[in-house]
Protein backbone atom coordinates (compact mmCIF):
# COMPACT_ATOMS: atom_id res chain seq x y z
CA UNK A 1 0.00 0.00 0.00
CA UNK A 2 0.82 3.47 -0.77
CA UNK A 3 0.83 7.02 1.16
CA UNK A 4 -1.56 8.73 -0.69
CA UNK A 5 -0.53 12.29 -0.39
CA UNK A 6 -3.83 15.03 -0.43
CA UNK A 7 -2.19 18.52 -2.14
CA UNK A 8 -3.12 21.46 -1.44
CA UNK A 9 -2.90 24.99 -3.48
CA UNK A 10 0.41 25.90 -1.64
CA UNK A 11 1.91 22.18 -2.04
CA UNK A 12 1.77 22.26 -5.99
CA UNK A 13 5.40 21.84 -6.09
CA UNK A 14 5.32 18.71 -3.81
CA UNK A 15 2.97 17.07 -6.35
CA UNK A 16 4.92 18.81 -9.50
CA UNK A 17 8.03 16.79 -7.55
CA UNK A 18 5.74 13.14 -7.09
CA UNK A 19 4.82 13.10 -10.76
CA UNK A 20 8.50 13.77 -11.92
CA UNK A 21 9.43 10.74 -9.83
CA UNK A 22 6.92 8.61 -11.58
CA UNK A 23 3.98 8.53 -9.01
CA UNK A 24 0.57 8.60 -9.64
CA UNK A 25 -1.44 11.96 -9.04
CA UNK A 26 -5.13 13.08 -9.16
CA UNK A 27 -5.77 16.30 -10.05
CA UNK A 28 -8.76 18.46 -11.11
CA UNK A 29 -10.07 19.65 -14.29
CA UNK A 30 -13.01 21.35 -15.76
CA UNK A 31 -15.08 18.01 -16.39
CA UNK A 32 -13.91 15.12 -13.63
CA UNK A 33 -10.63 14.44 -11.88
CA UNK A 34 -7.90 12.84 -14.00
CA UNK A 35 -5.02 10.69 -12.99
CA UNK A 36 -2.35 11.81 -14.06
CA UNK A 37 1.42 10.43 -14.75
CA UNK A 38 4.11 11.97 -17.15
CA UNK A 39 3.74 11.09 -20.21
CA UNK A 40 7.26 10.70 -21.21
CA UNK A 41 7.86 7.72 -18.93
CA UNK A 42 6.74 4.44 -19.97
CA UNK A 43 7.01 3.35 -16.21
CA UNK A 44 4.45 5.51 -14.99
CA UNK A 45 2.26 5.03 -17.44
CA UNK A 46 2.23 1.29 -16.80
CA UNK A 47 1.71 1.93 -13.99
CA UNK A 48 -1.15 4.22 -15.00
CA UNK A 49 -2.60 0.78 -16.76
CA UNK A 50 -2.42 -1.19 -13.92
CA UNK A 51 -3.94 1.09 -11.23
CA UNK A 52 -7.28 1.96 -13.62
CA UNK A 53 -7.31 -1.42 -14.48
CA UNK A 54 -7.47 -0.38 -17.99
CA UNK A 55 -6.50 -2.58 -21.40
CA UNK A 56 -3.14 -1.96 -22.93
CA UNK A 57 -5.45 -0.92 -26.58
CA UNK A 58 -7.18 2.16 -24.96
CA UNK A 59 -5.02 4.92 -25.52
CA UNK A 60 -4.83 8.09 -23.17
CA UNK A 61 -5.06 11.61 -24.26
CA UNK A 62 -2.60 14.30 -22.81
CA UNK A 63 -2.88 17.43 -20.79
CA UNK A 64 -1.16 20.50 -22.30
CA UNK A 65 -0.54 24.11 -20.92
CA UNK A 66 -1.53 25.09 -24.94
CA UNK A 67 -0.79 25.12 -28.49
CA UNK A 68 3.18 25.92 -27.16
CA UNK A 69 3.16 22.22 -26.03
CA UNK A 70 1.32 20.11 -28.53
CA UNK A 71 3.82 21.29 -30.75
CA UNK A 72 6.61 19.36 -28.85
CA UNK A 73 4.30 16.42 -29.28
CA UNK A 74 2.39 16.30 -32.54
CA UNK A 75 3.25 16.89 -35.73
CA UNK A 76 1.37 18.29 -39.52
CA UNK A 77 -0.88 20.04 -36.76
CA UNK A 78 -3.81 21.47 -39.10
CA UNK A 79 -4.57 25.22 -38.56
CA UNK A 80 -7.79 24.50 -37.21
CA UNK A 81 -6.66 22.80 -34.45
CA UNK A 82 -5.12 26.71 -33.52
CA UNK A 83 -8.75 28.49 -34.39
CA UNK A 84 -10.15 25.55 -31.65
CA UNK A 85 -7.59 26.24 -29.07
CA UNK A 86 -8.23 29.81 -29.39
CA UNK A 87 -11.47 29.77 -29.14
CA UNK A 88 -11.87 26.67 -26.47
CA UNK A 89 -8.71 26.24 -24.66
CA UNK A 90 -8.72 26.18 -21.77
CA UNK A 91 -11.51 23.61 -21.61
CA UNK A 92 -13.61 20.41 -22.11
CA UNK A 93 -11.89 19.82 -25.49
CA UNK A 94 -10.04 17.27 -26.52
CA UNK A 95 -8.21 16.92 -30.31
CA UNK A 96 -6.38 14.19 -31.81
CA UNK A 97 -4.10 14.98 -33.78
CA UNK A 98 -0.68 13.25 -35.52
CA UNK A 99 1.69 11.97 -33.00
CA UNK A 100 5.59 12.89 -32.88
CA UNK A 101 6.95 10.27 -31.07
CA UNK A 102 7.68 12.34 -28.02
CA UNK A 103 5.12 10.65 -25.42
CA UNK A 104 5.50 7.19 -24.57
CA UNK A 105 4.89 4.31 -26.40
CA UNK A 106 2.50 3.64 -24.07
CA UNK A 107 0.54 6.54 -24.22
CA UNK A 108 -1.41 6.02 -27.64
CA UNK A 109 -0.57 1.86 -28.16
CA UNK A 110 2.51 2.64 -30.14
CA UNK A 111 -0.05 4.49 -32.52
CA UNK A 112 0.24 7.80 -34.70
CA UNK A 113 -2.36 10.23 -33.32
CA UNK A 114 -2.61 11.47 -30.09
CA UNK A 115 -5.33 13.76 -28.11
CA UNK A 116 -4.12 16.78 -26.36
CA UNK A 117 -6.34 18.67 -24.14
CA UNK A 118 -5.91 22.09 -22.07
CA UNK A 119 -7.95 21.64 -19.29
CA UNK A 120 -9.22 24.64 -17.39
CA UNK A 121 -8.76 24.26 -13.95
CA UNK A 122 -5.72 26.66 -12.00
CA UNK A 123 -4.61 24.02 -9.90
CA UNK A 124 -3.99 21.80 -12.63
CA UNK A 125 -2.40 24.67 -15.40
CA UNK A 126 -0.14 25.63 -12.19
CA UNK A 127 1.07 21.72 -12.03
CA UNK A 128 1.35 21.30 -16.19
CA UNK A 129 3.25 24.88 -16.38
CA UNK A 130 5.85 23.85 -13.29
CA UNK A 131 6.53 20.06 -14.55
CA UNK A 132 6.88 21.72 -17.90
CA UNK A 133 5.76 18.00 -19.27
CA UNK A 134 2.27 16.72 -21.09
CA UNK A 135 0.95 14.27 -18.28
CA UNK A 136 -1.61 11.61 -19.22
CA UNK A 137 -4.47 11.56 -17.54
CA UNK A 138 -7.48 9.69 -17.89
CA UNK A 139 -10.57 9.75 -15.40
CA UNK A 140 -9.15 8.71 -11.88
CA UNK A 141 -11.69 5.92 -11.63
CA UNK A 142 -11.59 2.02 -12.44
CA UNK A 143 -12.02 1.42 -15.54
CA UNK A 144 -16.10 1.10 -15.96
CA UNK A 145 -16.93 2.80 -12.86
CA UNK A 146 -18.19 6.52 -12.63
CA UNK A 147 -15.86 9.33 -13.23
CA UNK A 148 -14.90 11.23 -10.03
CA UNK A 149 -16.32 14.93 -9.62
CA UNK A 150 -14.47 15.24 -6.10
CA UNK A 151 -11.47 14.56 -4.06
CA UNK A 152 -12.90 12.33 -2.01
CA UNK A 153 -14.43 10.45 -4.12
CA UNK A 154 -11.21 9.87 -6.21
CA UNK A 155 -9.62 8.85 -2.40
CA UNK A 156 -12.59 6.44 -1.73
CA UNK A 157 -11.28 4.49 -5.46
CA UNK A 158 -7.56 4.69 -4.97
CA UNK A 159 -6.51 5.52 -1.42
CA UNK A 160 -3.46 3.48 -0.47
CA UNK A 161 -2.79 2.85 -4.46
CA UNK A 162 -1.76 6.15 -5.62
CA UNK A 163 0.83 8.49 -4.54
CA UNK A 164 -1.06 11.74 -4.27
CA UNK A 165 -4.42 13.56 -4.96
CA UNK A 166 -4.47 17.36 -5.75
CA UNK A 167 -7.82 18.77 -3.98
CA UNK A 168 -9.19 21.43 -6.09
CA UNK A 169 -12.65 21.24 -4.64
CA UNK A 170 -15.55 19.66 -6.88
CA UNK A 171 -15.68 19.58 -10.64
CA UNK A 172 -17.60 22.40 -12.09
CA UNK A 173 -18.95 20.26 -15.40
CA UNK A 174 -18.88 17.02 -14.03
CA UNK A 175 -18.80 15.78 -17.65
CA UNK A 176 -16.03 14.60 -20.41
CA UNK A 177 -14.53 16.39 -22.97
CA UNK A 178 -15.65 16.05 -26.32
CA UNK A 179 -13.39 14.65 -28.38
CA UNK A 180 -12.81 15.79 -32.24
CA UNK A 181 -10.48 13.47 -34.70
CA UNK A 182 -8.77 16.16 -36.75
CA UNK A 183 -6.42 13.43 -38.59
CA UNK A 184 -9.13 13.18 -41.49
CA UNK A 185 -10.20 14.81 -44.39
CA UNK A 186 -13.48 16.00 -42.04
CA UNK A 187 -13.33 15.99 -38.85
CA UNK A 188 -14.93 13.26 -36.96
CA UNK A 189 -16.28 13.39 -33.27
CA UNK A 190 -15.50 10.48 -31.48
CA UNK A 191 -17.24 11.54 -28.39
CA UNK A 192 -19.74 14.82 -27.08
CA UNK A 193 -18.87 15.98 -23.84
CA UNK A 194 -18.62 19.39 -22.23
CA UNK A 195 -18.96 21.39 -25.72
CA UNK A 196 -22.29 20.31 -28.56
CA UNK A 197 -21.09 17.96 -31.17
CA UNK A 198 -23.00 20.63 -33.44
CA UNK A 199 -21.49 24.09 -32.39
CA UNK A 200 -17.92 22.60 -32.69
CA UNK A 201 -18.54 21.03 -36.50
CA UNK A 202 -19.93 24.45 -37.19
CA UNK A 203 -17.29 25.97 -35.95
CA UNK A 204 -14.62 23.90 -37.68
CA UNK A 205 -16.55 24.15 -41.40
CA UNK A 206 -16.87 28.04 -40.73
CA UNK A 207 -12.56 28.14 -40.06
CA UNK A 208 -12.14 25.19 -43.21
CA UNK A 209 -14.36 27.60 -45.84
Amino acid sequence: MRKTNRYNMEQLSDAVAMLRKGGLVAVPTETVYGLAADAENSAAIWTLFEVKQREREKAFSILVTGMDMVERYCENIPPVAYALAEKYWPGPLTMILEDKGVVSALVNDEGDTLGVRCPDHPMTQSILQEADVALAAPSANPSDLPSPKTAQEVLDYFDGHIEGIVDGGPCAMGVESTIVDLTGDEPVILREGGIPAQELLDFIREHQA
